[in-house]
């Protein structure tokens, strides 16, 4: 193998075919037409004296060559990337910027709704050391448990946000803010606006966010039992967003992140609980290798300076 007389751009094709498994999405990826890349691919095959991808059905699946080439090559590129952002400065006044970030539904509103105001200069925000980039297009990805770990390696997506449990393992994590539980109700529930005492809050029905869908029992319920309490479970949802307008509809309560329900006090009172229910620890994430892209450092800082 005589690499210098080769084009080192096949080695990117190479990593994209091997993550797609598919000329057609491999050469939509890379933008380029898939005649393009089949030829590219017979180059590598004579190249590495390897078919590396052959077909099985309406996939491609790698040889044992092309397995074993993948972590080495993943290195070298990572390395490549690394040397180029670290010459190349990133100016977001520039020109147009996509960024692109992986995220629960309660996450884009509490977080990245508050980055694209932040972009166009709306409402309280930016903080005060938030530039206006109103150039910035900002795509709110959903969070994916068999998706978003390949989104974030493969630069699908540029950050993700989201609680530890959430995160794709081997990617680097920064602490954002620490969020906690706080008890809901609609505006004129017949209740009243006092707070709440346990009795009460044990007695009401309930709506329990289920983000795995079907459950009818959470932290909240944990916290009750250590007090040989229980609550009344009325309805389960699969998302904090489905909350207030379940609620104004009803005369159910709830338990929600405070910043969802702050996002939502022209529609719902909130109170202290009657009882201590562990809050949770949202995380900025990327993937080490593109630790230091001078984009994603831009747009963590960006982000950071929200003050959330």
């Amino acid at each position: 193998m005589d690499l210098p007389r080769h084009d080192l751009g096949l080695l990117l094709s190479l990593d994209v075919l091997l993550a797609e498994r598919s000329v057609t999405r491999a050469a939509r990826r890379l933008g380029i037409s898939q005649p393009a890349l089949s030829a590219q691919l017979a180059r590598l095959r004579d190249l590495f004296d390897d078919p590396l991808l052959v077909r099985s059905g309406r996939t491609l699946v790698p040889t044992s060559r092309a397995e074993a080439l993948r972590q080495p090559l993943n290195r070298l590129l990572d390395e490549l990337q690394s040397l180029v952002a670290a010459e190349l400065p990133f100016d977001p006044m520039a020109g147009p910027v996509t960024v692109r970030v992986i995220a629960t539904d309660y996450i884009h509103a509490a977080v990245t709704g508050r980055l694209v105001a932040a972009f166009e200069g709306r409402g309280d925000v930016p903080a005060p050391d938030t530039r206006v980039v109103p150039d910035t297009r900002v795509v709110m990805m959903a969070h994916d448990p068999q998706r978003s770990r390949q989104d974030l390696e493969e630069g699908r997506a540029d950050l993700m946000i989201a609680s530890e449990p959430l995160l794709p393992q081997g990617a680097i994590r920064s602490r954002l803010f620490d969020e906690r539980f706080v008890a809901v109700q609609r505006r004129g529930h017949p209740r009243g606006t006092g707070p709440f005492d346990l009795d009460e809050f044990c007695r009401l029905p309930h709506v329990l966010v289920s983000p795995v869908g079907g459950a009818l029992r959470g932290v909240t319920d944990e916290a009750l039992a250590a007090l040989g309490r229980t609550r009344r479970i009325a309805a389960s949802v699969s998302s904090f967003l489905q909350l207030p307008p379940l609620l104004a509809r009803t005369d159910l309560i709830a338990m929600a992140p405070e910043r969802l329900a702050m996002a939502c006090t022209r529609d719902l009172d909130i109170f202290e609980p009657p009882v201590t229910v562990p809050g949770f620890t949202i995380h900025l994430a990327w993937h080490p290798r593109r630790d230091r892209d001078p984009k994603i450092c831009w747009l963590r800082r960006e982000i950071q300076a929200l003050h959330l």
